[in-house]
């Protein structure tokens, strides 16, 4: 009998649903189901991930994609949900499956309480054979309704249950080194390194929210996360068990490296920045060296309103991202502790402790396979006076 697999699966709208009529697509959803209900019979545990909420509600809301802004969305959203669930329900039900689903928006994903919440009632699923269906809550959210959540959201996924493979079924058979439809364009079967080919994905579909730019951010995600991510077309027959059994032709993106901590691998893969600091030169090549954690006296500037326990990304004085870690303090105690180094911590914040800004034990340094984000204007910073 072969391994059991914890396999992820990511559709996007433009799979599900008719781009002009904003239907749909029975026949798809009918072969994606009953080739997971196969591989959940061969004993795998299977978790998808599916937009098209948005896609699906819009003649309800009287728009069309190219014209709804992010309340026509949210709105498009919640009557779309119950369509959506509800079709899957109804498909599953044929093939003697039982789905279940969860709405989360990014904050469930970067809140390190809920993100072991949400992992512990998708295990539960698995052990009573129920496959969970996850999108986006796009009905409640604003900034989180942004290009691609969905790709990078099934990555936070695959990274949450250790999952074995990442599929994302697309329009098209997988990565190309420029636009596919180019008569030049050709195909790029294997991946070791995805910066490398950022430059060539800035294209997306009609419906969907993000193109091959949010996947290949969501492969990097995977890569760091020890989870080989596959790029492949939707509209095949058997669009999952082909590609795991490689029958077909597709984009797969190699784990490299070893693999950090669940901790430090939750740390890296970010989608949304709480807060930043910025040090000294010499301090950040002592943190990239693992020697220490990040005191008060080392920030230079602050940005954001962060509490403790979110993630704070550090960044040296060139404005290049060496780190990141969870922040002991609010960002308000963080300014007051670095503002007033001559005075005792517990004077200054009302309260005693040791501890640094950021701990070494709960930092990680960005390696080359990490992605790192451009940081923040500096007229957003608040400055600590020298």
């Amino acid at each position: 009998m072969p391994k059991k697999k914890k396999i992820v699966v990511k559709i996007g709208s433009s799979l599900l649903a008719n781009s002009e009529k904003l239907t749909l697509r029975y026949a798809f959803m009918n072969g994606l189901m009953s080739d997971l209900a196969q591989l959940q019979k061969e004993g795998h545990d299977i978790i998808l991930t599916s937009s098209g909420s948005v896609a699906l509600g819009l003649n309800m809301v009287d728009k069309r994609p190219e014209d709804a802004g992010i309340l026509d969305k949210q709105a498009a959203a919640a009557c779309g949900q119950p369509l959506l669930m509800n079709a899957y329900r109804q498909v599953a039900s044929e093939h003697d499956m039982d789905v279940a689903q969860m709405l989360v928006t990014v904050d469930d994903m970067e809140d390190r309480r809920r993100f072991l919440n949400i992992k512990n009632t998708m295990y539960r699923l698995f052990e009573n054979d129920i496959v969970p269906i996850l999108n986006e809550n796009d009905s409640i959210a604003t900034r989180d309704l942004r290009v691609g959540d969905n790709d990078r959201l099934s990555a936070k996924i695959a990274q949450m249950v250790e999952a074995d493979a990442l599929i994302i079924l697309t329009s098209v058979d997988g990565l190309y080194n420029i636009d596919p439809s180019d008569p030049n364009a050709e195909f790029i079967a294997e991946i070791d390194d995805v910066s490398e080919h950022l430059e060539s994905t800035t294209s997306i579909s009609a419906l969907g929210s993000g193109g091959m730019l949010t996947k290949m951010h969501a492969a990097n995600m995977a890569q760091n996360a020890g989870v080989e991510t596959i790029i492949a077309e939707g509209i095949i027959e058997r669009p999952v068990s082909s590609v795991l059994k490689n029958e077909r032709r597709f984009t797969r993106c190699l784990v490299t490296g070893e693999t950090a901590s669940p901790l430090k691998v939750w740390l890296s893969n970010r989608l949304q920045v709480s807060g930043t600091l910025v040090v000294g030169n010499d301090m950040a090549a002592a943190l990239v060296n693992g020697d220490c954690g990040v005191s008060r006296g080392d920030v230079i500037s602050i940005q954001g309103d962060f509490t403790k326990g979110d993630v704070l990304h550090v960044y040296n004085e060139d404005g290049e991202e060496v780190a990141r870690g969870l922040t002991n303090f609010s960002s308000e105690e963080t300014m007051l502790m670095a503002r007033h180094l001559d005075m005792p911590v517990e004077d200054v914040i009302g309260y005693k402790t040791k501890s640094d800004v950021i701990a070494i034990e709960n930092i990680l340094i960005l390696k080359d396979n990490h992605l790192q984000l451009d940081a923040p204007e500096h007229d957003q910073k608040v400055v600590i006076p020298a």
